[in-house]
């Protein structure tokens, strides 16, 4: 009897990759210019009043090795966490922590501020905030009588 181990965010993992391929397709980038991703960094999306708020836990990545642009409507977060050292002696050995390549897309609404994004990385969290742009609130006109 064989053991199949169930792992079901695997899935999720695969489904999200499908998504950041069809993100980059819809952004204009050509298959080829898609990197290959080796793991996806979780995210949390809060919107607030005047902005919306994007936390990524990337643990053990170096804020030098984080990209994060802005395209044609697309927030891109992009990067690498590299592997540590690996020892040769004689034993058991797990590794579980995910490194190499990861990329997250964000498709952003009209009502954000893509020239006043900002991005700060403390204690293994990027916080990147993207403010909303200010209503457009309906002004009366008065009429001078000539």
């Amino acid at each position: 009897m064989s053991l199949i181990r169930f792992e079901p965010w695997s899935l999720a993992d695969l489904v999200q990759r499908d998504l950041d391929r069809v993100g980059a397709r819809r952004a204009g980038r050509a298959e080829a210019e898609t990197p290959v991703i080796n793991w996806t960094p979780p995210v949390d999306i809060v919107e607030e009043h005047a902005r919306f708020v994007l936390r990524a836990d990337l643990p053990g990545v170096d804020p030098s090795d984080i990209d994060l642009s802005m395209d044609e409507g697309f927030l891109s977060i992009s990067g690498e966490r590299k592997a540590g050292d690996r020892s040769d002696v004689d034993g058991i050995e797990r590794y579980e922590r995910k490194t190499g390549r990861f990329l997250r897309r964000f498709s952003l609404p009209e009502t954000a501020d893509a020239d006043a994004i900002t991005a700060k990385y403390d204690k293994g969290v990027l916080e990147i905030t993207v403010p909303k742009l200010a209503d457009v609130q309906p002004r009366r006109i008065t009429v001078d009588a000539a």
